[in-house]
């Protein structure tokens, strides 16, 4: 559909995926369960693009953190209306910071969609979109020579 600098746009079967360049998607197969293999990029942190609500999201993928994490900015344009969820605060490597929890209604990473996932913006001091446990706790990882694949559990 497009190409850009470090990134394309692609349509499989009516459904779009944004590839980054370097980095490597497959999907299983549909009698199979649902799969998603992601490369490590520079200095070995596993960065995926996805989907949060129907918009494009990149996320590094942070076993550590406990919610899928997204910065205040990219909420917003998201149409993510964050203010209206739990405010609260939450304990970053940078110490205590104010933060909102909030229901993301999709969050999808290659052919791997969750509906219903918990979630927190963080207004101020996150530059990028974690992919956390509320997420990953649906699927196996497992990594190998630079790669790390997520299959749907459940």
């Amino acid at each position: 559909i497009s190409v850009e600098k470090d990134r394309a746009t692609v349509e499989i079967d009516g459904k779009r995926q944004i590839l980054v360049r370097g980095q490597t998607y497959s999907s299983g197969a549909n009698s199979g369960p649902q799969s998603v293999t992601l490369a490590a990029g520079a200095g070995g942190h596993v960065l995926a693009e996805g989907m949060v609500n129907g918009g494009a999201v990149r996320f590094v993928v942070d076993t550590g953190a406990s919610l899928v994490a997204l910065p205040g900015s990219e909420a917003s344009r998201l149409g993510i209306d964050y203010r209206k969820g739990e405010p609260g605060t939450i304990q970053t490597a940078a110490g205590p910071t104010p933060a909102y929890r909030v229901k993301l209604n999709t969050v999808r990473i290659g052919g791997i969609e969750l509906k219903n996932v918990d979630g927190v913006v963080i207004e101020n001091g996150l530059p990028v979109a974690l992919l956390g446990m509320s997420f990953l706790n649906h699927v196996e990882l497992k990594q190998e020579s630079g790669r790390m694949t997520m299959i749907r559990r459940y």
